[in-house]
């Protein structure tokens, strides 16, 4: 996987571990369940809406909250190929990439992209672009290491591959 491109889901600040997947959820660790219950308390349409490709653009602090892998595992199951954001929670950013979850952090592409926008992330440069106001960001691009991971789907697949 070297790029995504999809519909923009868009957040703001300090959305938390606890919305992403509520607590309640935890009791699975199936990704198809924890996908249904995905950004329900935050946006009860989400799972309703989101189609595989689908992209979540959030403010600052994404993923903030306790350490739950869940949290990814549901983001990435609903069919989201990339998350961008302004900052992550620094154990988030590590869940994502152990799972296989593409995240960019990218200020600009955050104040620049609205919700439903059309964009499009090429993981190699880290360009970002908003397809539908024709508008460019530069975000960090992923280092080698880490796209073989998410390419193999996680963490545990690429070190079983080796």
């Amino acid at each position: 996987m070297k790029a995504a491109k999809g519909t923009v889901f868009k957040y703001g600040d300090n959305v938390d571990t606890d919305v992403i997947i509520p607590a309640r959820y935890l009791n699975s660790s199936d990704p198809a369940e924890l996908a249904g219950h995905c950004m329900e308390d935050i946006d009860r349409d989400f799972i309703k809406k989101v189609k595989k490709g689908d992209i979540i653009v959030a403010d600052k602090n994404f993923g903030c909250g306790s350490s739950r892998e869940h949290a990814p595992i549901a983001i990435k199951a609903a069919g989201v190929s990339c998350v961008i954001a302004q900052t992550f929670a620094r154990i988030f950013y590590r869940n994502a990439i152990n799972i296989g979850l593409p995240i960019i952090e990218c200020p600009e592409a955050s104040k620049g992209i609205e919700a439903g926008d059309e964009v499009s992330v090429d993981f190699d440069s880290g360009v970002i672009r908003n397809i539908t106001k024709g508008t460019q960001f530069k975000g960090q691009a992923f280092p080698e290491f880490m796209q073989r991971i998410i390419a193999a789907e996680g963490l545990v697949n690429y070190i079983n591959q080796k």
